[in-house]
């Protein structure tokens, strides 16, 4: 496997996907706002697409594939069998847990979003968009069992292309029923549901050249089955920290007007390097560390775990300095049209700032976890994870009344980093990581070309203010001339000084 190479295959897709996403979400920040339909959508979509990061970005890979690749050493046939008890469990609780959220619906948007109870309407609008797209968890669910499949024999393009689809189909939707006002979420919501069914298509026609289920619901729980779920259970909670945080931050905020869609427009802005600087490492790395463990060989683990970690903080630390000194620039020129006004711009940069401190943490969560599912340790993770959500919920409640919204990044944030520190500190602790002295280096010129970087944008965001501003037409046209201009002088200096180096590209691991 090639680090480098694997990781860009699979961020180039997750670049595109985000970048339709955006498109995507400025469609509706341009029709829906920041107002009560807006906050009722994106509760109903946050709820399956929560899930869809929880089983997708990491909990079910982390589980599957080191048990998965465990079984293709032993034979194809004995693979076959652990995935196909494992597809006939997941297919039946999935039916189970849909049909009775679906069922109970109105209880479970109580949990979900109780400050909605003081809205009727709201919360009757918000029900019926939750039904209606809560299917799509059973179908991205079960797309992310043939992507794990797809996974375990290094194949990462094709999962980290389907969420384009989702994208595509509620770009066109917006574009064809952009006139029908308030039923375009009601198509929205139907469109998330078709898209996740054709996710599920897509990916299947990839995955079936290795495994193809065979369905028996009388199936038996074998030993292997249960090891298997013992892991994915702690380790859904655990991949999904972030995204457990964020959901737990939504809750908070349905009891502030508009909260909700601050947030969520927050959210989308720093998910982009997220994606690439934590969850493309992390689920690149994840078969090849596997399976080197279990070989016990360690000059390669150390290798590998170190070039990931380096490769997270070069990609993580310059996005969050960026995101910090430009979060209202940033904002307002991906979404400040239409509806979403400048207030909403304001208050959706306050929570992006606060977002962007805790951004490196996120993804050093993502890639130190991994290190630790590829030993099959899922519990450690969901303590920590576990103690972090649970930090979260109470600096957030504790200073909601006095603070509001903005408390809610804040809390996610320090959690975060928390849990980043403690995880640091178990695998230091058990000789899991150790930095290498060239490593280590390399790091701190990192940190010294992210400053030097971000000092270069900052002034040019200063020298170019005036078509940065809210109502300039040119806004988007300069934050992206900028950008590109600062990545381009952070990867010129980094080759300049050795710190990232040509020649990584044609390593392997």
């Amino acid at each position: 496997m090639n680090l480098i190479k694997s990781t860009g295959t699979f961020s180039v897709f997750l670049i595109i996907s985000r970048v339709l996403g955006y498109l995507r979400d400025l469609l509706i920040a341009i029709y829906l706002g920041s107002g009560p339909v807006a906050d009722a959508f994106f509760v109903a979509f946050r709820i399956p697409n929560t899930f869809r990061r929880l089983f997708a970005e990491g909990s079910f890979n982390a589980a599957f594939v080191p048990s998965y690749s465990s079984e293709l050493t032993k034979g194809k046939n004995k693979a076959s069998n652990f995935a196909n008890d494992v597809f006939n469990f997941l297919m039946l609780l999935l039916l189970i847990l849909v049909t009775t959220i679906e069922i109970f619906m109105p209880g479970f948007i109580y949990l979900i979003a109780p400050g909605f109870y003081e809205d009727q309407s709201k919360l009757e609008l918000t029900t019926l968009l939750t039904r209606i797209t809560f299917p799509f968890l059973l179908f991205i669910s079960l797309a992310s069992f043939f992507s794990a499949i797809l996974n375990s024999h290094n194949k990462f393009g094709v999962a980290a292309a389907a969420p384009i689809i989702l994208n595509i189909v509620l770009i066109i939707i917006i574009l064809l029923g952009k006139k029908t006002n308030d039923e375009l979420v009601i198509y929205l919501s139907y469109g998330v549901s078709i898209a996740g069914l054709i996710q599920l298509i897509f990916i299947f026609v990839f995955a079936k050249k290795y495994f193809s289920p065979k369905f028996n619901l009388k199936f038996k729980i074998t030993q292997k089955l249960k090891l298997f779920f013992n892991k994915f259970l702690p380790g859904i909670f655990s991949s999904g920290v972030t995204q457990i945080n964020i959901l737990v931050g939504t809750i908070i905020a349905s009891f502030q007007a508009s909260a909700v869609s601050y947030l969520y427009y927050a959210d989308r802005i720093y998910q982009i390097n997220l994606a690439i600087a934590g969850i493309a490492i992390g689920t690149v790395i994840l078969p090849n560390l596997s399976k080197h463990i279990q070989t016990r060989k360690l000059k390669k683990i150390d290798f590998i775990q170190n070039k990931s970690f380096e490769l997270c903080l070069f990609l993580s630390l310059p996005a969050s300095m960026a995101l910090v000194v430009g979060s209202e620039e940033i904002t307002s020129a991906l979404f400040g049209y239409g509806e979403f006004d400048k207030n909403s711009v304001v208050n959706s940069a306050k929570a992006l700032y606060y977002f962007a401190l805790g951004l490196p943490a996120f993804a050093f969560i993502k890639v130190f976890s991994t290190f630790l599912f590829a030993r099959d340790d899922t519990k450690t993770p969901f303590y920590y994870s576990l103690l972090s959500v649970l930090i979260n919920i109470s600096i957030s409640i504790l200073y909601f009344d006095t603070i509001g919204f903005i408390i809610i990044p804040i809390a996610t944030s320090i959690s975060s980093w928390i849990n980043a520190i403690l995880l640091f500190t178990k695998l230091s602790k058990h000789n899991y990581f150790k930095f290498k002295n060239l490593i280590s280096i390399s790091n701190f010129k990192i940190i010294l070309i992210s400053t030097l970087s971000i000092f270069i944008f900052l002034t040019l965001l200063n020298i170019f203010e005036g078509f940065l501003a809210y109502d300039s037409e040119l806004k988007l046209f300069t934050i992206i001339s900028l950008v590109i201009i600062t990545i381009l002088i952070y990867i010129l200096v980094s080759l300049s000084t050795k710190t990232f180096k040509y020649s990584d590209i044609k390593l392997k691991y």
